[in-house]
């Protein structure tokens, strides 16, 4: 039995040795070699879509593709055989991400996009130093005390909220179900109308689906305080970024940070490039999965187990 990896991500092949497969390097970015078509497990980081369809399309004997990405919608959208088993790499990213939102927070508090324009001018940015007041309640410029809503509570947020409350923030979340995790109290997406209007900062980990899809629009927008800032480091479809222009330009918040784009990369001619208050982070929070080989290893464990595999994918 043959497992294919990829060759974009330097991993300890050493640690997958031992099991009843054999290993095989292969490029990401070229058709499958003739020689490994007839492997039954497949797994990808970083593949291009030609990759993946010429793969989709030659390997029949295909059984398992164990994706290191948290949202592999590239590996979907290549038209794979259903009985192939999809599983993802949840989990992999989970550190990386929560750094580099809290990053993008505290950028937002503290304004440093700001300091950063004004010193390219070689100017002073003196409304951003010296004496300034403590917490103003219509303003976003600490986390302590801030009330930091999470849409989307899972791993990454529970790797995030610690972290933030560390701060002195006030951490909740949204989430499908609602409940208690580790602390911090979830509610459904019901609730939102409520929330929304309370938050100082909103932090946005959906996956990209349908049923997402523009989640955050302008009548959501609207809810939110004029000081109140957005960070979106889940998936670009889940912004609608017309409404997030036209709110920023209407000065209806007090800004965004965005890791993720409809479109990347994010095109010259958008609008969000000059809009008000907005960082633009090139996807860059995620791209390093971490120790992806023992999830490799626990799913190789259970495939030739016959076991359910963790992080599957239903794709009825």
């Amino acid at each position: 039995m043959k497992l294919l990896h990829p060759t974009s991500l330097k991993l300890d092949c050493e640690s997958l040795k031992g099991f009843a497969v054999t290993l095989h390097p292969y490029d990401v970015k070229s058709e499958i070699p003739e020689e490994l078509v007839d492997a039954e497990i497949l797994v990808t980081w970083s593949n291009s879509a030609s990759n993946l369809s010429n793969a989709a399309e030659r390997m029949t004997k295909l059984r398992w593709i164990q994706s290191l990405a948290a949202g592999p919608n590239d590996v979907l959208a290549a038209g794979f055989q259903p009985q192939v088993a999809i599983t993802t790499g949840s989990g992999l990213h989970d550190r990386t991400v929560a750094e580099h939102t809290l990053g993008l927070l505290l950028n937002a508090a503290r304004r440093f996009y700001e300091m950063r324009d004004y010193q390219l001018q070689s100017k002073w940015a003196q409304h951003l130093g010296g004496p300034q007041p403590d917490r103003p309640s219509d303003k976003f410029t600490t986390l302590r005390d801030a009330k930091v809503l999470i849409w989307g509570y899972g791993n990454i947020a529970r790797t995030l909220a610690p972290h933030l409350m560390a701060l002195g923030a006030h951490v909740q979340g949204i989430a499908r179900t609602a409940g208690v995790r580790d602390g911090v109290e979830v509610f459904s997406d019901k609730q939102l109308p409520e929330l929304l209007p309370k938050t100082d900062a909103l932090v946005m980990i959906l996956p990209g689906t349908e049923s997402t899809k523009h989640a955050l629009n302008s009548e959501r927008l609207g809810l939110l305080p004029k000081h109140a800032w957005v960070v979106s480091v889940g998936r670009g479809t889940t912004v609608d970024e017309g409404a997030l222009v036209d709110a920023l330009k209407k000065k209806n918040i007090g800004g965004a940070a965005l890791d993720v784009f409809e479109k990347e990369p994010l095109p010259a001619e958008s609008e969000l490039w000059k809009a008000p208050n907005l960082i633009a982070s090139p996807h860059a929070a995620g791209g390093r999965p971490q120790e992806a080989e023992v999830l490799i290893a626990d799913n190789l464990r259970r495939f030739l187990a016959g076991q359910k595999l963790k992080n599957i994918i239903s794709r009825d």
